[in-house]
């Protein structure tokens, strides 16, 4: 399926269902698709799981949307950094439920679910509360746990640029999740800063190929 551009981000996140898993891009602010969030406020989906490296930075972006209650759960790395009040008033009153897990765990579970890996042994975790209930096993001597794959139904992600036939590159950090979460969900929604034509991106800089990219929006 070719990619479609759309004219504007609440085209793009219209069909997005309540109690949808929804990653959302970005290494804080940087890449964060601050346009197809506000859109998705619009559009009015509730009882989501939002997938995001942190819970939310001030009242913009991934913060505004907890703060219209639209969230039932967050999984992610850093839930509290000094602008994180959004979701820590939230977490405190028990109005959204959270799975902490690490940075390099999240990265490489949304990872096996674009690979189709059906699930991995990993050191990181072990002995912590964090793998509390989940298998074990020992390999050459070291204890690993298993984790499994992270799907979305849908990715919203930030990238610089995209050509024409939907091929993305990114800015600095704001590429630190966007390229797994493209290959990780159903369907894959990109706002880009800027487009060009085919050929405008050097195809050895390309980071997200097109087949991943079902909707792009310039915004």
């Amino acid at each position: 399926m070719r990619t479609a551009f759309l004219d504007t981000p609440d085209e793009a996140v219209a069909d997005v269902a309540d109690g949808s898993t929804v990653l959302i891009g970005g290494f804080g602010l940087a890449g964060m698709p601050i346009a197809l969030i506000d859109a998705l406020i619009r559009q009015g989906a509730g009882d989501l799981t939002i997938v995001n490296n942190n819970a939310g930075n001030g009242d913009t972006g991934l913060a505004a949307l907890l703060a219209k209650g639209r969230v039932r759960k967050v999984i992610c790395s850093f839930p509290r950094q000094h602008d994180s009040w959004v979701f820590d008033d939230l977490y405190r009153r028990g109005a959204i439920e959270l799975e902490l897990v690490p940075q390099g765990n999240l990265a490489e579970r949304m990872r096996a679910a674009g690979a189709g890996i059906g699930a991995f042994f990993c050191p990181t975790g072990v002995g912590t509360p964090l793998a509390e209930g989940k298998e074990t096993r020992e390999i050459d001597g070291r204890t690993y746990v298993l984790e499994y794959p992270l799907r979305g139904d849908v990715a919203l992600i930030g990238a610089l640029r995209a050509d024409r036939a939907g091929n993305l590159v990114y800015r600095k950090t704001a590429r630190n999740f966007g390229p797994v979460m493209a290959t990780a969900a159903a369907t894959v929604v990109a706002e880009v800063r800027e487009l060009v034509d085919v050929g405008g991106i050097d195809p050895e800089a390309v980071v997200t190929p097109s087949i991943f990219v079902d909707r792009v929006v310039l915004a």
